[in-house]
């Protein structure tokens, strides 16, 4: 398959870029700086584009060529201290989904994937109180408004999708087996890694059962 990753230099992403590599998919990356990426340039079917997804012309140069879209962007903070302020707009992952679902229409895009978190919209109702209380109290809250946003433009175009939301993500290096939980069924464990997530991520593409689906997963 031929995919644009967003989001491939981040925690996830990084991991996604080489699981898709690994499985022998031509994968395109859009970052900021490409002197900066976490991983190796040079490698077979690895092609990055300098740029930003709210720029709809970088995106496009990026997405060229691309049949899915997997997109791991998050509304990242200055540290992990949850009112720390934000590095990145509040609106880049609405904008930057709008921007794709416009280029589709004159782009053959197949799939897209996003992946989201639990906790977002309906969801809210099915995480701890201690977890809810930070999300409404903290700089956290922004990047759940803008997950909810992303959401509901991506449901309301005509395209395949899948919308993933992981729950806490942790480190490590072995995939584990993975629970699929829909309206809180089977109840989902509070952690997961973010290699089987990037592994889950990949694997939706494919997943026909999954479209226009929104699974929470975490590690069983």
């Amino acid at each position: 398959m031929s995919i644009l990753i967003l989001g491939g230099t981040g925690r996830t992403g990084k991991l996604l870029v080489q699981e898709s590599l690994s499985a022998g998919h031509e994968v395109h990356v859009l970052v900021r700086d490409i002197a900066n990426i976490p991983f190796e340039a040079t490698q077979p079917n690895l092609k990055l584009f300098e740029g930003n997804p709210k720029n709809i012309h970088d995106l496009k140069k990026a997405l060229t060529g691309c049949e899915y879209v997997i997109n791991t962007l998050n509304i990242s903070r200055i540290s992990d201290f949850p009112w720390a302020k934000l590095r990145t707009p509040p609106t880049l992952l609405s904008t930057s989904v709008n921007n794709i679902v416009h280029l589709s229409s004159s782009l053959p895009i197949k799939k897209v994937v996003i992946c989201s978190a639990w906790g977002v919209a309906e969801s809210r109702d099915h995480i701890p109180f201690w977890f809810k209380w930070l999300i409404a109290n903290s700089n956290i809250n922004a990047a759940y408004i803008d997950h909810q946003r992303q959401e509901e433009i991506l449901k309301s175009s005509t395209l395949d999708w899948v919308i993933v939301r992981p729950v806490g993500l942790s480190n490590g290096s072995k995939k584990q087996q993975i629970k699929v939980s829909f309206s809180n069924s089977p109840r989902p464990s509070l952690t997961v890694n973010r290699i089987s997530v990037a592994h889950f991520l990949l694997n939706a593409l494919s997943d026909e059962d999954l479209i226009g689906k929104i699974p929470v997963i975490s590690a069983q």
